[in-house]
């Protein structure tokens, strides 16, 4: 049985779905995996809209998806909307490339009445488990709560 968590948050992503043409570009096959409060865990196979003239996991795809993933994790806490994007930092380690499946892992270290902070990781899976990390990354939203 999925967590109320994991509902709320594929349920948010289900509603957003075509709000978004870069997200619909680049998203249209992840996985959400998993969710808890403050954590998400999903799976992207990477096609040839994922990478550069490499064949390589491009780094704009990597902060698309610390965007994309940093958001769901503060969903988690119950929210329908997360936010705007006020800083994100993205670290790019490894890389990954075209048929590869990446892990994201996302958590929500903080969200409070006006500021969200999340870390991201970003890996290459081995043998169905998280391997060699692509990429960190941190991730600020600027969140607008109701006032209880």
């Amino acid at each position: 049985m999925a967590s109320p968590e994991l509902e709320h948050v594929k349920a948010v992503w289900h509603r957003s779905r075509g709000n978004s043409p870069i997200y619909d570009f680049l998203l249209s096959n992840i996985e959400i995996v998993s969710a808890s409060k403050g954590t998400l865990t999903s799976r992207l196979v990477l096609g040839p809209n994922h990478v550069n003239s490499r064949g390589t996991i491009h780094g704009a795809v990597s902060a698309a998806l610390v965007d994309w993933s940093g958001g769901l994790a503060i969903a988690t806490h119950g929210l329908e909307k997360t936010g705007v994007s006020i800083d994100i930092h993205v670290t790019y380690i490894g890389t990954a490339q075209i048929h590869d499946i990446i892990e994201i892992e996302a958590t929500a270290n903080k969200v409070g009445k006006s500021m969200a902070f999340t870390t991201i990781r970003i890996y290459k899976v081995v043998d169905g488990k998280p391997g060699p990390l692509v990429a960190t990354a941190s991730h600020t939203k600027y969140v607008q709560q109701a006032k209880s």
